[in-house]
This record gives C-alpha cells, structure tokens and sequence, in this order.
C-alpha cells in the first residue's frame, strides 16, 4: 500500500515559509513582492484560476495586481500592457492567463514578458535556462513536481523515470529537471509502443497525459512513486487524475491524489517564483 502524498499540506508549508519572509519584509519596511497577472475575457475557467492566485497572495501578504481586459483587446494593446508592467518597478512577477481568446498570439505574450519577471517560465529565455542548467525560471507544475519527489525523500540520481506527456508546460520541462537530477528519463506519448511495459520500468513515474484514469496498476513498478498531474472532471462533476488512485495504490510506494496532489502545489510555487523574482531586483540571493 502505497504513501500518499497531500501537496496540500506540502503547499501550505511553503506558503507558511513565504508568508513568514513577507512578515520579515514589512517589520523592515520595506517594499513588499508583487505580482501581476492578466485575464483576457470571461473564460470562466481562467476567472476562476486568476481568483485562485489572488487569493493565494492576499492569503501570504503578498501584493498583487489583476488587470482583467474584455474579450475585444486587439493583439497590440495587450502587448502595451505587457510593456507597462514590465517597466513598472513595483511589480516582480507578470502572468498572462492562458488560453487566450481566439485570435490573439499567445506567443507573441510570452516572448514579451521580461525574462526577470517571467514567473511562469514560459519565456524561452528561462526555457534555454533550464536545458543550460541555469539560474531561471522553472514553470510552477514540473517545479511542484519536483518538490513533492523531494518530500517524498526519492532522489532522482540513478532512477528510472518516466513521463508521459510531452507538452512543453508540463512534460518537457519535468523530464528535463528530472535529467539535470541525473534520472535516466523517457518520454512517452501517444505514438509510444506498449506504454504500460515502458512504464512498468519506472522508479518515478509522472502521468500528464489529460485522460481520466488511464495510468492503471498495470502500468506501475512496485514501489514506484506515482506523481499524478492530470485534472480531468467526470460527468459527476468530480476531479480525477490521469491515474487510476485505488488500483496504483495497492502498487506504488508513493502517490499523488487527485485533488488535494499537484495542483495546490501549482499556485505555491507561483508564490515562489515571484519572491524569487522579488530578491533578485532587490539586488539579494535567496
């Protein structure tokens, strides 16, 4: 039987952290961390995700500033806004809430945001920093992947770890951070033969595939750790992961539920990255 995981309670721990560093920064007076997101329109799932974040800063201390713009923001005034925030020096961290409506280029954001204030670490920038080895940002989902291995007391070097899904905001950079901890890594997708064998090979296995309990026992090394990052809701309403949790967990050594696994890990290392952010232009390592 299997240990589980609760990014819930790992999350709360970091936000605790955070929250206590921000303590510190006001006793001193000083200038608090900031950040900004942006939402284009009223997709209802992006407003309630921006809502998150949010509260998420309110819930740390931390300052925060969301500029929703309608659905009819051409390419170039989102592009002005962008260029706004980064010349503003109260903000540390900016994030464009995605998707974008249809027919703005979510590439042409990305690329626009300031590198040193690129929280998400979308901008390819941070994703050259990442395959160098250097200091950059990492985007917030394979981070809190990460973290959970490392509470999980698993150490990559030396394992067998597979990831399934290749999307570059969650895939690519997980495999690539696994690499850089000296894991042996495969990627796996949809044209990979016999995934459940593939994956049977795994130490560590990472399931983000978007497919509601795809990952069965099958797939599953004894005592492997499981990470689940797929959120997919049921006809019920309910959220599932990519793994199916009661067969993995008669077979994993760890695993990740879904909810209450990965995704308040998401938001926690948002914070992190923008009191990352926030250190670096006050001129500090942290």
């Amino acid at each position: 039987m299997a240990q589980v995981m609760m990014g819930s309670e790992v999350a709360k721990d970091l936000r605790r952290g955070i929250a206590e560093q921000i303590d510190r920064l006001k006793a001193q007076g000083r200038r608090l961390p900031r950040l900004a997101v942006v939402l284009v329109g009223d997709n209802p799932a992006s407003l309630s995700y921006v809502r998150g974040k949010e509260k998420a800063c309110a819930e740390v201390g931390m300052a925060s500033l969301m500029i929703h713009l309608p659905s009819s923001t051409t390419q170039a005034q989102l592009m002005e806004q962008i260029r706004q925030l980064n010349q503003d020096a109260t903000v540390d961290g900016i994030l464009c809430q995605l998707p974008l409506p249809e027919g703005l280029d979510e590439r042409q954001v990305i690329q626009e945001i300031a590198v040193d204030k690129d929280v998400d670490g979308f901008h390819p920038v941070n994703v050259g920093k990442l395959h160098l080895k250097e200091d950059g940002f990492v985007p917030c989902t394979p981070l809190g992947c990460m973290e959970l291995l490392h509470r999980m007391g698993v150490d990559p070097a030396g394992k067998r770890a597979v990831v399934i899904g290749r999307s570059n905001l969650v895939g690519a950079p997980v495999a690539r951070l696994l690499l850089n901890e000296n894991a042996t890594v495969t990627i796996c997708h949809s044209k990979t033969a016999d995934l459940p064998a593939v994956c049977r090979q795994a130490d560590i296995l990472i399931a983000a595939v978007g497919r509601a309990k795809m990952i069965t026992s099958d797939y599953i090394k004894e005592g492997a750790a499981v990470i689940d990052v797929g959120i997919n809701r049921t006809e019920e309403g309910r959220l599932t992961g990519d793994v199916d949790f009661d067969s993995a967990v008669e077979k994993a050594g760890w695993i990740t539920p879904v909810p209450k696994g990965v995704g308040p890990m998401t938001i926690a290392m948002l914070l992190k990255n923008t009191m990352k952010a926030y250190y670096g232009h006050e001129g500090e390592q942290k």
